[in-house]
């Protein structure tokens, strides 16, 4: 296939770029929010789409292929959410075992003294808050469908524990992580913390928090906790966005500095976060105008159609981390806002589809 052709018809594990079939939460991402226009239009076309990933990279034996426990990497269980819409539809049982894989991760994972995942085996005593998505919804939807009804206390643990070390009562907003040790270099001596709020760290931190009361009884103890940090995170996301566009910054606590743009995932993140939450009455009803005029901002200014059609959504930062054994990343200003930006990345596409279904549902 050559490269335009995979630009505008890749295959299902291509969603993201990708060379070489692999076991991603980027393609899980992308393929989830497929598989929700699926669910609302009923287009046999997009279901057999996210099957023929989960089918060529799930094994019988229900071992997924490039997928390593050991590695004990957080990201990996994210795409495990893919695998609960595909197992019901196909009831193929190696689902079954690859979810049970994915799962049994959790009960080893490294942890912090507060009983906070580790990112990963690599970034030891570290929480980020990018991390609370890619297991936290998985972790509960799990407990729910298999009645762990005992794993509720420990999902809502994990929301607890990153906020309590990365908020930064100077802006209301949360860092984008938090090192216990205090031993890596970007982290602040005396916090633990990291330097800045980046905009997508919180937009996956906001959509776990939407998303995972989903699962958690209203009954459980400590679900109001996630309520009410649901509603300071809402509130800084009003307070923080853009007046003239409706978008936000890829540096939220340097909005309109120098440098700074207006970036696809975060706000298409937040403005999800919003509308969801008000339509399931987490959140006040006046934060769905907020919510609304995020998505109307991502419409106006950071899509593209060409002369064929073709949709493209601009601005996304391609990936932004922390540390690391090469080309240490320190976190800081400057560093966020060069990194690359990548047209139709996986990362920011997700979240828009699952917004744009949100705004359908408003106006319908």
């Amino acid at each position: 296939m050559v490269e335009s052709e995979m630009v505008r018809n890749p295959e299902s594990w291509q969603v993201d770029f990708s060379t070489k079939l692999k076991w991603s939460y980027c393609v899980g991402l992308e393929l989830g929010a497929i598989w929700k226009v699926y669910e609302r239009y009923g287009n046999e076309r997009f279901r057999e789409y996210v099957v023929s990933y989960a089918d060529t990279v799930v094994q019988e034996n229900g071992n997924i292929h490039t997928y390593r426990l050991s590695d004990y990497n957080i990201d990996q269980v994210y795409s495990g959410k893919m695998l609960y819409a595909v197992y019901q539809y196909t009831k193929n049982r190696k689902y079954e075992r690859a979810l049970k894989l994915l799962r049994s991760q959790l009960d080893t994972q490294p942890r912090t003294k507060e009983g906070g995942f580790w990112h990963k085996k690599i970034y030891p005593h570290q929480m980020w808050l990018d991390g609370i998505y890619m297991g936290s919804p998985f972790y509960a939807e799990y407990a729910m469908r298999n009645s762990r009804v005992d794993d509720y206390q420990d999902v809502i643990r994990q929301f607890k524990v990153v906020a309590r070390h990365t908020y930064d009562p100077a802006t209301g907003l949360y860092r984008h992580a938090w090192d216990e040790s205090r031993q890596q270099k970007w982290a602040d001596p005396v916090t633990g913390q990291s330097a800045h709020c980046w905009g997508r760290a919180m937009g996956w931190y906001a959509m776990a928090l939407v998303d995972v009361l989903d699962y958690i009884p209203v009954s459980e103890p400590g679900r109001d906790s996630l309520l009410v940090i649901l509603n300071h995170v809402a509130t800084q996301i009003e307070k923080y966005q853009d007046k003239r566009t409706g978008l936000w910054y890829q540096v939220v606590d340097r909005s309109g500095d120098e440098g700074n743009y207006l970036e696809a995932s975060a706000s298409a993140m937040y403005a999800y976060t919003l509308m969801k939450g008000v339509r399931k009455g987490y959140l006040p009803s006046s934060l769905m105008e907020v919510g609304v005029k995020g998505y109307k901002g991502i419409l106006e200014h950071l899509i593209q159609v060409d002369d064929k059609g073709l949709v493209t959504l601009t601005q996304i930062c391609e990936v932004a981390g922390l540390g690391g054994s090469k080309n240490y990343r320190m976190g800081d200003y400057d560093y966020y806002i060069n990194e690359k930006k990548k047209d139709n990345d996986a990362k920011g596409v997700g979240p828009f589809i699952l917004t744009s279904l949100e705004y359908e549902k408003y106006i319908n």
